[in-house]
């Protein structure tokens, strides 16, 4: 990203999202109609987006999508990573320098990749600046499942879900679930959740992938006809 200046989030996300809409409807076996879109941590941001863009969009499904700046939330993310390991503070004073810029009104496309978070471009932060994903998904008119790990240090429960529960208490057609065990992968565990726990090989919990199911049973003939199979 940092090699090509003007690349923004939604470049890496959007037309590569609607060119995979657009191919799922015209399968043969794919009700055009029913294609939802579903995203994890920054794809759950983004998913509104690509809904505005692309208003066929059936639903969204959002999973540990993230609502804080995610520059004061790489901050944050990397202040916990530091209690873990006090070896890591450098990584704050740098992380924190960097954040503060993208804060600034001084940023600006040509403000040099190497002088904010991650060596992302200067446009990028701008288009993540600028982009609102809550308000974004309060202004479709489409359902919304949005799931939450109470163990995820990267996308919390206080610093991200809180914001699609103040934007969108509103809607009847929103779904909001928390798994208290589970991490930013959605893999059940216990105690506070560490970056080694991504390590070690686990299955993402099945409480989500049923409850996934479930909700998008009645929107999907075929799934719930599946589950009906499953459930005799």
């Amino acid at each position: 990203m940092a090699a090509i200046p003007d690349f923004t989030m939604s470049d890496e996300y959007v037309p590569h999202a609607v060119a995979a809409i657009h191919l799922l409807q015209r399968h043969p076996a794919v009700d055009a109609a029913r294609v939802h879109v579903a995203g994890h941590s920054m794809g759950g941001k983004v998913a509104p987006r690509v809904a505005a863009a692309e208003p066929s969009v059936a639903g969204l499904v959002l999973l540990a999508g993230d609502t804080q700046p995610m520059h004061q939330a790489a901050v944050r993310v990397v202040r916990y990573l530091a209690s873990l390991d006090p070896g890591a503070q450098a990584a704050v004073e740098t992380i924190t320098r960097q954040a503060a810029l993208v804060d600034s009104p001084h940023l600006s496309a040509e403000t040099p990749a190497a002088e904010l978070p991650f060596g992302y471009s200067g446009a990028y932060w701008l288009d993540l600046r600028g982009y609102d994903p809550v308000a974004t998904a309060a202004a479709l008119d489409k359902p919304m499942l949005i799931l939450q790990g109470g163990r995820d240090y990267q996308v919390t429960v206080a610093d991200d879900l809180a914001g699609w529960q103040a934007g969108l208490a509103h809607r009847t057609d929103v779904t909001i679930r928390v798994y208290d065990a589970d991490d930013h992968l959605f893999f059940p565990g216990s105690g506070p959740s560490t970056p080694a726990d991504y390590d070690k090989p686990q299955h993402v919990d099945a409480a989500v992938v049923t409850d996934i199911a479930d909700w998008l049973a009645p929107r999907q003939p075929a799934i719930a006809r599946l589950l009906s199979s499953f459930k005799r």
